[in-house]
């Protein structure tokens, strides 16, 4: 992709992006998780109005007169956006690719977090960390990031995601608010998972394709395995075939919603045919 083309879709998903981070996701991002970092401040005296839950009652017991404890949001809060950019992310039909979905995903997030002066952190990964950029601020800074998540070409196609929550853990030493965004093809995250979410606020965000969940009745039909890059023949006619595949994809699913739910972090499942913004706004909502 020349620089000229490039700059052109950049731009096309910040006008998209933009648009809904400003009108619609930041005031549910703000509610959602700004509210969750509160600093102690300090104590003073009881005023009419102020939440009898927060009385210090040993302040109140020394001075024989209510105190109240007063707490400060913080104001700054880092977001980590965990892309998986491995082969099977380029799957897509409907002319909508997962790939494209989860850009536009990862750029509202982004947007959502500058509003609220927050930092952003980008972590690109296939079975392998192929890119960090560690959180700043600033709208140049998003840019970036939406540059990377149009045209960077990993080096592997395959998935591991207990590694890219093991690297997170390593780097990211204060408490972020995270969105991994995948097709949760991969399995044995849990412990990982488990490790991550007791010190970060961790969301999955599952994007998917309706085609995937079926293999169609085709016959003999050559198959590339966008992970592998292996070719292989199968026989679509063969009903076992068939339900093996489908076996397969679900017992993934069902992983991802159960490890996801068990470590307490939170689940969005959205098709590309469908409108993510009611998905997540239905789940900032919920929290």
């Amino acid at each position: 992709m020349d620089t000229k083309e490039l700059l052109k879709k950049v731009r096309k998903i910040e006008i998209k992006t933009r648009r809904l981070s400003d009108h619609i996701f930041s005031g549910e991002y703000h509610t959602s998780f700004k509210g969750r970092g509160m600093t102690f401040s300090e104590v003073r005296q009881y005023q009419y109005g102020d939440d009898i839950r927060a009385i210090d009652w040993n302040v109140t017991a020394r001075y024989n007169e209510a105190h109240v404890k007063v707490f400060e949001e913080e104001r700054e809060l880092t977001m980590m956006l965990m892309v998986d950019i491995s082969g099977s992310e380029s799957f897509g039909s409907k002319n909508q690719f997962k790939k494209d979905i989860v850009t536009e995903i990862a750029a509202t997030m982004a947007f959502s977090a500058t509003q609220n002066n927050d930092k952003i952190g980008l972590i690109l990964f296939s079975d392998e960390i192929e890119l960090y950029i560690p959180p700043k601020k600033g709208r140049s800074h998003v840019l970036r990031i939406i540059r990377e998540l149009i045209e960077f070409q990993p080096k592997s196609r395959k998935t591991d995601i207990a590694q890219a929550l093991k690297f997170l853990s390593g780097t990211q030493k204060k408490k972020a608010i995270v969105f991994v965004i995948s097709d949760f093809m991969s399995e044995d995250y849990e412990q990982t998972l488990k490790i991550a979410s007791k010190k970060h606020d961790i969301t999955g965000i599952r994007v998917y394709d309706i085609r995937e969940e079926k293999m169609p009745n085709l016959g003999m039909v050559s198959m590339l395995d966008a992970e592998t890059g292996a070719i292989e023949l199968i026989d679509t006619s063969s009903k076992s075939v068939r339900m093996n595949y489908e076996k397969q994809y679900h017992d993934k699913v069902n992983y991802f919603k159960e490890t996801f739910s068990k470590s307490g972090s939170g689940v969005v499942n959205t098709r590309v045919d469908e409108s993510y913004v009611t998905k997540l706004l239905s789940y900032f909502k919920s929290r």
